[in-house]
């Protein structure tokens, strides 16, 4: 049968509906049990292995991936390699979570047992099927429950597995949350992507401390713009004979000076500056400093270190970093 292309975004709504519908009725299954095993995870000594066969498997993974960016260490182990020798990832007072729709494949029902001849370790299922073998040979069960696949078919892993991936973040951000874990013990484990960069790249990472522009307040008209241009920064610093930061010259400035006044030979730099300018100490985040730029709608920010000018960065110079 040919498919028709005028029912695509139809039934792209009607996926997204079902999946919506099912995730949503997971707050009813949200009870003691659920709060029991984050207890368990919590007060665990070991790790948490995640497992899983097919699908289940990739939603295992990143339920891993997940817990480990947020404070609680975990171990991906596919069902089918387990048995196959990966058991030995299992430790004494390690956690056991194992994902399933039917909670009756066969790779399950061999692994199961197994997990169970190691030691004392508790076994949790994430499974839609109750009655299943999963289900009742787990210490905790947490109910994932689908009525039916989105896929037309009712085949396809889809509304199943979405379930599964929120079940896993509702345990991941309860854990998070117990272990008080920060932004900066994030950066800690996320060093990598922009992600990464916006928690721990500082100011003072991007300066260049061959590129300081700086003049005083007596210094000619010629002499500000020849710094301003030889430092590509678009202005710069002025300071006061006690090395105090007085006020800042920009390419703005410039040409405001060229239409307010005729005769420029006898003005300084002090007779242009803007005065009062923006600042950011050196230890401030760099997203913070793209925040200020973006606010006061300016290129570049006059950054400081304990009230004494360090240098100056600008909007380009955190783009280049790619953290936004």
């Amino acid at each position: 049968m040919k498919y028709h292309f005028e029912n695509v975004a139809q039934q792209a709504k009607n996926t997204i509906r079902s999946e919506a519908l099912a995730v949503s009725r997971l707050e009813e299954v949200i009870d003691d049990n659920f709060v029991n095993v984050v207890q368990l995870i919590y007060e665990s000594c070991g790790r948490v292995i995640v497992s899983g066969i097919g699908k289940s498997a990739i939603i295992a993974a990143k339920i891993v991936a997940t817990l480990n960016s947020t404070g609680t260490p975990a171990i991906f182990m596919h069902a089918a390699d387990a048995i196959h020798g990966d058991l030995g990832i299992i430790q004494p007072d390690d956690v056991v979570l194992c994902l399933s729709k039917s909670g009756n494949t066969p790779e399950i029902k061999v692994l199961v047992p197994l997990i169970r001849n190691i030691g004392n370790n508790k076994l949790v299922a994430i499974v839609a099927n109750l009655n299943s073998y999963l289900a009742q040979h787990a210490d905790y069960v947490l109910h994932t429950p689908v009525e039916a696949e989105a896929c037309l078919n009712n085949l396809a892993p889809t509304t199943s597995t979405t379930v599964q991936l929120v079940m896993g973040d509702a345990l991941a951000v309860c854990l998070l949350e117990l272990h008080g874990f920060s932004e900066s013990d994030f950066a800690k484990v996320h060093p990598g992507g922009s992600l990464g960069k916006k928690l721990y790249l500082r100011v003072a990472d991007l300066l260049n401390s061959t590129m300081k522009p700086l003049v005083y307040v007596g210094d000619s008209v010629a002499k500000s713009i020849l710094e301003i241009s030889a430092n590509r920064l678009g202005a710069t610093a002025v300071l006061d004979n006690k090395e105090q930061l007085v006020g800042i010259i920009t390419d703005g400035d410039v040409r405001r000076m060229l239409g307010k006044w005729k005769q420029i030979d006898e003005l300084t730099a002090g007779d242009i500056m803007s005065r009062n300018p923006k600042t950011i100490e050196a230890d401030e985040l760099a997203v913070k400093a793209f925040g200020m730029m973006e606010k006061n709608e300016i290129s570049q920010l006059v950054v400081t270190k304990n009230g004494r000018y360090e240098g100056m960065v600008h909007v380009h110079d955190i783009m280049r970093e790619g953290i936004v």
